[in-house]
């Protein structure tokens, strides 16, 4: 295969039991557990009404403003995966729409993240598709590549493999190495299972403080108050 113009097969695909599994987590404690290393960033945020995103990467590596072989991964892409593309964060030209976003949601996919831009954002918004974008730009595509799918990517540092673990809320994107989604499920329930603890203290006025300055004295803090 030509490397830069090319269609992988995508070797490995994250269970579909984790899928649903981290589907009840909210990807800020997933992000905790992961030691707040691994994110794409700020700039990828949802452009669709509510819910949690998860499902297994079809990922493509596209030209900026390009959108050729996106449409290819959309037309591969099994039920239930998540298109990934890395257009390189540009914003000049918008890398998909409404149409491509209701192709994607008539073949049963579980969403698009696109590093770069994207149209048609008030008809987006207004969905239920799961939809992240770096920006919004009127100025559309072209359709000439060169591009690649499922091939490593990389959102802004985070790196991406095809078939791994994608999750997406209110919060952002992360990705799930597929061989650590098992223990980073388990850290994360964990995290989570306490936070909604502390919280339910929080409302009865139950909450500990005493670790604020503990910690502050730990580290040689002058307390005036």
């Amino acid at each position: 295969m030509m490397i830069g113009f090319r269609v992988c097969k995508r070797e490995r695909k994250i269970e579909a039991k984790w899928v649903e599994a981290f589907r009840a987590l909210p990807v800020a404690n997933v992000s905790d557990v992961m030691s707040r290393m691994t994110a794409a960033g700020p700039a990828l945020r949802p452009y669709y009404t509510g819910g949690t995103m998860t499902g297994a990467a079809v990922t493509v590596k596209a030209r900026p403003g390009d959108n050729l072989m996106v449409h290819k991964a959309l037309d591969i892409a099994e039920p239930g995966d998540i298109v990934v593309v890395d257009a390189g964060g540009d914003l000049t030209n918008a890398i998909i729409g409404e149409l491509m976003v209701a192709h994607a949601a008539q073949r049963g996919l579980g969403g698009i993240v696109i590093f770069g831009a994207i149209r048609d954002s008030a008809e987006l918004q207004a969905g239920s598709f799961p939809v992240f974008a770096a920006g919004v730009t009127h100025r559309g595509p072209y359709k000439d590549g060169p591009g690649e799918v499922n091939v490593p990517i990389s959102l802004n540092g985070m790196v991406i493999h095809p078939g791994d673990l994608i999750c997406g809320d209110a919060d952002g994107v992360l990705s799930v190495p597929i061989d650590a989604a098992e223990a980073i499920f388990a850290a994360a329930t964990k995290k989570h299972q306490a936070e909604t603890a502390q919280m339910a203290n929080i409302k009865i006025g139950k909450n500990e403080r005493a670790w604020v300055d503990a910690t502050l004295n730990k580290l040689g803090c002058e307390i005036a108050v």
